[in-house]
């Protein structure tokens, strides 16, 4: 006989076929599309290519420190002392988890660029003829190009009455600051996609642009005014062009002692010493690239004798373009160095010291507490009763350090109101320009007494919006200001009362750059 089921059993079994069969009908739920996610999200920063636009290349070969869970946290959260804001708010946990795996991903194919891609990707303006003399009647030692990220475009400004001379469009997302020939008369701008355009100050003309890399740091001119240095992490080469028609010169391999290849974080003109610094990401060495055709020789490893006509040793470089291998602790960021370029000062990886190196005997000599990652690149020179010192923002902490460049002690901790990205002084003004760059207080400029190491005032002129970066006229006459915003503005002060005397609407201009100040490496400004 059959016996009858318990009705609860009975009951559950029911509940239980009905369940399957409801998940058997109902559709699984998506997984999260990773690549639909990074072109809403990451594109417009990284480009659709992921090698990079205003921000760097998210690829395995740029991506070796941030993996896994760190990756994710810097999805969610953002990167302090950067523009990258985090997502937290707008994708959910596993949508992270997949634009974090998507990242990780190889690209199908990273293109080649060396030498023959770089020479095709060269194009010259058809339309371009030099002027024999400025097509202005302004002081061309006084014109100051204000970099306007907002859409992507140059203004070239007359220093005495602050007309608009002329406004260049440039490639996307220019980074690092243009660099002048010596005598003022073209500028060489560069854009994080690799691109490098140049212009006639005089004449107010594009004369051409090349790629020089995929995903570029900055660009630095030879102390002649012959050669532009274009530092890469993709690839990892420094590609050398002549200024005169934008063509390759080199493309040089940045291999480590070890064999590794290495990202250049960061490219210097050293005019007195007649070389390019350059600051390798991922190994510890300094490079120094000559341009002094009677350069060298730079031994590549032990040397027996230095007799002449007796010279034991390993490899050698010498002349143009020969290279120097500087052997330190670590690898360093962000340079700064003394007037005389005699010494640099480099930060390590944990950003919380400075190492000083003397470039002339090719090693450590000083160590600095710089906590809460100093901004060197950012650094200036100036005397402070009677001593030469230099100082630098923190973009993690809010303070200013001072620091003697003789003895190599920090005289003086000047606090803030937040982080800061930008210091400028002129060698005609009495104070120092620091901006909050970063917190609430970013929409702050704090003006600095030299000989006190003071906060004299404190200006707020538009609240809210991001306040920073001052360049000078020539003269030290005015402070030019930028309200760092789409519909931002350029303020322009009088250095010496420190009110505000003109207001231009700009498009998020960033960097200004006065032509006399940056190419007689005035005192307050950094290079």
């Amino acid at each position: 006989m059959i016996r009858p089921m318990n009705s609860f059993k009975a009951a559950t079994t029911v509940l239980l076929a009905l369940a399957a069969g409801l998940c058997a009908i109902a559709p699984a739920r998506a997984e999260p599309d990773a690549a639909a996610l990074y072109r809403e999200h990451c594109a417009e920063c990284h480009a659709e290519s992921r090698l990079g636009g205003i921000g760097p290349a998210l690829i395995p070969e740029t991506l070796t420190r941030i993996r896994g869970p760190v990756m994710e946290e810097v999805i969610t959260h953002g990167r302090p002392a950067t523009q990258m804001e985090g997502f937290g708010d707008v994708l959910k946990k596993d949508e992270i988890a997949a634009l974090a795996a998507y990242l990780q991903t190889p690209l199908a194919e990273i293109p080649a660029w060396g030498p023959d891609e770089i020479a095709a990707s060269r194009e010259m303006a058809g339309d371009y003829t030099p002027a024999p003399a400025p097509v202005f009647s302004a002081d061309p030692m006084n014109v100051t190009l204000v970099v306007e990220t907002g859409d992507h475009h140059v203004s070239v400004l007359d220093g005495d009455s602050f007309d608009v001379l002329d406004r260049f469009a440039t490639p996307f997302a220019v980074h690092g600051g243009p660099k002048f020939s010596p005598d003022g008369h073209f500028v060489f701008i560069m854009s994080r996609d690799g691109w490098v355009q140049k212009y006639d100050v005089w004449s107010l003309k594009e004369v051409g642009r090349v790629r020089a890399g995929l995903n570029s740091r900055n660009i630095a001119m030879s102390h002649d005014g012959r050669w532009l240095a274009v530092a890469n992490y993709l690839p990892r080469t420094l590609t050398i062009l002549s200024t005169a028609d934008l063509s390759v010169v080199k493309v040089v391999d940045v291999v480590a002692r070890n064999g590794e290849k290495s990202r250049v974080s960061a490219v210097y003109q050293a005019p007195q010493r007649k070389s390019f610094i350059l600051a390798l990401k991922d190994a510890p060495e300094i490079w120094e690239i000559a341009t002094d055709p009677a350069a060298g020789p730079f031994h590549d490893g032990f040397v027996h004798s230095y007799e002449a006509g007796m010279t034991e040793a390993l490899a050698a470089e010498k002349g143009l373009f020969a290279r120097r291998r500087i052997a330190i602790e670590e690898p360093l960021d962000d340079f700064f160095f003394t007037p005389d370029y005699r010494n640099l000062i480099g930060t390590n990886r944990a950003g919380d010291r400075g190492v000083v190196v003397n470039l002339d005997v090719g090693r450590e000599i000083a160590t600095l507490p710089l906590p809460g990652m100093p901004h060197l690149g950012s650094g200036i020179v100036w005397t402070s009763k009677g001593r030469r010192v230099m100082a630098t923002p923190h973009l993690r902490e809010g303070v200013i350090s001072v620091i003697d460049i003789d003895d190599w002690t920090v005289v003086a901790t000047i606090k803030t109101g937040g982080p800061g990205f930008f210091l400028r002084s002129h060698e005609n003004t009495p104070y120092v320009w620091a901006d909050v760059f970063f917190g609430p207080n970013r929409d702050v400029m704090h003006v600095i007494d030299k000989e006190t190491l003071k906060i004299v005032k404190t200006l707020k002129p538009v609240p809210g919006a991001t306040v920073a970066h001052t360049e000078f006229t020539r003269d030290g006459r005015y402070a030019l200001v930028s309200v760092w915003e789409d519909d931002g503005a350029l303020l322009v002060y009088d250095a010496r009362t420190l009110e505000e005397v003109r207001r231009l609407p700009m498009k998020k201009p960033s960097g200004k750059y006065n032509v006399w100040n940056k190419i007689t490496f005035s005192d307050g400004t950094s290079h």
